[in-house]
């Protein structure tokens, strides 16, 4: 026997030891459950009020029923009677600057346009039929002696309207509420409003606490 040969058998006999000697190792699954993920807080909504005066979806209750109009202003909150009393009589008054004392004593500005003004009296002017804001002062007038709506009660932006044609379903309209109408506004006025799907012309919206909020048209 070479040496090559003697070599080969120690190798086999050895690798063959090896493989007869070794123990079989079991091993064992071990299940992984995922972590929970780390605990987020809620995110809470925040609502976002409405631009002041702008033109609003018309108001129905849950039911489908028609919302209720208001004429009695001695039912009103005293700071809303008040504030709907002094701008009455300014616009009765024929005097703007009657009116400018009013919107001065107010507790912030009112909105009387959706864009940029300077001196609220001269806007008035300049935006009514004759130029003088004559014509704006009897609008005012109509507006203020029209029924009124109260609206979106117990939140931010609760609110007494006038005319309560600004958030009423126009085409719920009846025969007398429509004369009611036309007291206000043209024919012409009224058709396009009712395409476009909500009154668009001057409205009235006062605070709970008096506050008067917008005197605008527009959408």
């Amino acid at each position: 026997m070479t040496f090559r040969m003697i070599a080969a058998a120690i190798v086999a006999a050895t690798l063959f030891s090896g493989t007869a000697g070794a123990k079989t190792v079991q091993t064992e699954t071990i299940p992984i459950t995922p972590a929970a993920p780390a605990f987020e807080p809620p995110v809470e909504e925040l609502t976002v009020p409405e631009a002041s005066g702008q033109a609003d979806a018309p108001e129905m209750a849950d039911d489908g029923a028609l919302p209720q109009v208001f004429y009695d202003t001695s039912s009103l909150p005293k700071p809303v009677a008040r504030m709907h009393a002094q701008l009455r009589e300014a616009a009765q008054s024929g005097n703007l600057e009657k009116l400018r004392m009013v919107f001065e004593s107010n507790e912030m500005p009112p909105t009387l346009s959706f864009a940029e003004i300077g001196d609220p009296i001269d806007f008035l002017k300049e935006n009514s039929g004759d130029g003088e804001g004559f014509e704006t002062l009897a609008i005012l007038a109509d507006i203020l002696e029209a029924g009124f709506l109260h609206v979106d009660q117990g939140t931010a932006q609760e609110m007494y309207v006038w005319p309560y044609f600004a958030r009423y379903p126009l085409d719920k309209l009846t025969p007398d509420q429509k004369v009611e109408l036309f007291r206000i506004v043209t024919a012409g006025d009224f058709a396009e409003m009712k395409e476009f799907g909500a009154w668009t012309f001057y409205r009235v919206g006062i605070g709970p606490d008096g506050t008067l909020h917008y005197f605008v048209a527009g959408d």
